[in-house]
C-alpha cells in the first residue's frame, strides 16, 4: 500500500515538474512573440492618446478603461480563437485578411492628413447627451483601429510559436493578448493624466518640485500632439509594411525585393550606422505605400459618398 503511495507521488511530482515546465515554456515563448510584434505594440501605444484629446479631463481614464476592455474582448473573443481556427484550417486566408485590415490602417492614417491638411479636424462635443454620444464615437473609432493594430500583434506572435501544439499556441496568445493590453493602456493612461500630476507637483511647497511639475503641465499638450503626429505616421507605417510584406507572402515579390535592395545598398554605405539606415529605408517605403493606398481609399470612399449623396436626375 505504501509502495503504491510512494508510486503515485512520484507520478504526481513527474507531472508537477512537467507542467512546470511548459509553463516555463509558455512563459518564455509569449516573451518571445511579444518581442517580435514590439513595433506594432509602440504603434498602437501611439495612436490612442488622440482619442481622448479635447475631452474634459474627468473623462479620459474612464474612455481609455472602455477603449481596453474593447481591446481585450477582441483580442480574446474575436481574434485568439479566429487565428487559431485558421491557421489550423485555413492558414493561407490570414494573410489576405491582414492586408485587408493593412489597408484600413492606410485609410485611417491618409484620412487624418487630409483632415488637418484642410483644417477639417474634429472637435468633441461639449457637453450632456451630445458629449455621451461623441465619447460613445470616440470609444468605437478608438476600438476599431485597435482591432487591427490588435490583429497584426497576434498574428505575427502566432507566426512566431507557429510550431507550438495547439494548446500551447492558444496559451500564448492569451498571455501575449493580455500583457500587451494592460502594457498599452497603462502606458496611455499615464500620458494622458500627466498633465494631473504636473499640476499636483506645481502646488507643492518646494521651489524645485513646483517648477518640475508647472514644465510638465507646459509640455503635456505638445506631447499629445507629437502622439497625434506619431499615431497617424504610424498607420500609414504599420498599414504600408503589412502590405508590403503581404503581397511577397502571395507571390508578388517585385515590392519586398526593391525595399530589400535599397535596404541592404544603404547598409553597405553607412557602415557603423548599418543597422539604423536601412530600418529607416524599410520604414519610409512602408509608410510611402500606406500614403499611396490610403489616399486612393480615401478618394475611393469620398467619390461613393458623393455618388450616393447626389440626388438622381
Amino acid at each position: 500500500m505504501s509502495g503504491g503511495l510512494v508510486a503515485l507521488l512520484d507520478d504526481v511530482a513527474v507531472l508537477a515538474r512537467a507542467a512546470a515546465a511548459s509553463v516555463d515554456d509558455i512563459g518564455l515563448a509569449a516573451g518571445r512573440a511579444s518581442m517580435k510584434a514590439a513595433g506594432v505594440v509602440v504603434d498602437d501605444t501611439a495612436v490612442t492618446p488622440q482619442y481622448v484629446q479635447g475631452l474634459a479631463a474627468e473623462r479620459e481614464l474612464p474612455i481609455i478603461r472602455r477603449i481596453a476592455l474593447g481591446s481585450l474582448r477582441n483580442k480574446m473573443l474575436v481574434i485568439l480563437p479566429v487565428a487559431l481556427l485558421l491557421s489550423e484550417l485555413l492558414p493561407w486566408l490570414l494573410t489576405p485578411i491582414l492586408m485587408l485590415g493593412g489597408a484600413y490602417l492606410c485609410y485611417e492614417g491618409a484620412e487624418k492628413v487630409w483632415e488637418r491638411l484642410g483644417g477639417h479636424g474634429g472637435g468633441h462635443g461639449p457637453s450632456g447627451d451630445a458629449e455621451l454620444i461623441d465619447e460613445n464615437t470616440v470609444v468605437s473609432g478608438a476600438v476599431r483601429t485597435d482591432f487591427i493594430l490588435s490583429a497584426e500583434i497576434m498574428v505575427i506572435s502566432l507566426n512566431e510559436v507557429a510550431d507550438e501544439p495547439l494548446l500551447n499556441r492558444a496559451l500564448i496568445l492569451a498571455v501575449v493578448g493580455i500583457a500587451i493590453t494592460v502594457l498599452v493602456y497603462g502606458v496611455v493612461g499615464a500620458i494622458v493624466k500627466m498633465d494631473d500630476v504636473g499640476l499636483s507637483l506645481a502646488q507643492r511647497s518646494s521651489a524645485g518640485v513646483a517648477r518640475f511639475g508647472r514644465g510638465l503641465v507646459r509640455a503635456m499638450p505638445r506631447l499629445l500632439a507629437v502622439l497625434a503626429v506619431v499615431g497617424t505616421a504610424a498607420m500609414l507605417w504599420v498599414g504600408g509594411h503589412i502590405l508590403l510584406v503581404g503581397v511577397d507572402e502571395l507571390g508578388w515579390h517585385g515590392p519586398y525585393e526593391l525595399v530589400h535592395h535599397l535596404e541592404e545598398a544603404a547598409r553597405d554605405a553607412t557602415g557603423a550606422l548599418g543597422g539604423l539606415v536601412p530600418w529607416l529605408v524599410n520604414t519610409l517605403a512602408s509608410a510611402l505605400i500606406g500614403v499611396v493606398v490610403g489616399a486612393v481609399v480615401v478618394l475611393a470612399v469620398t467619390l461613393l459618398m458623393r455618388r450616393r449623396t447626389t440626388p438622381a436626375h
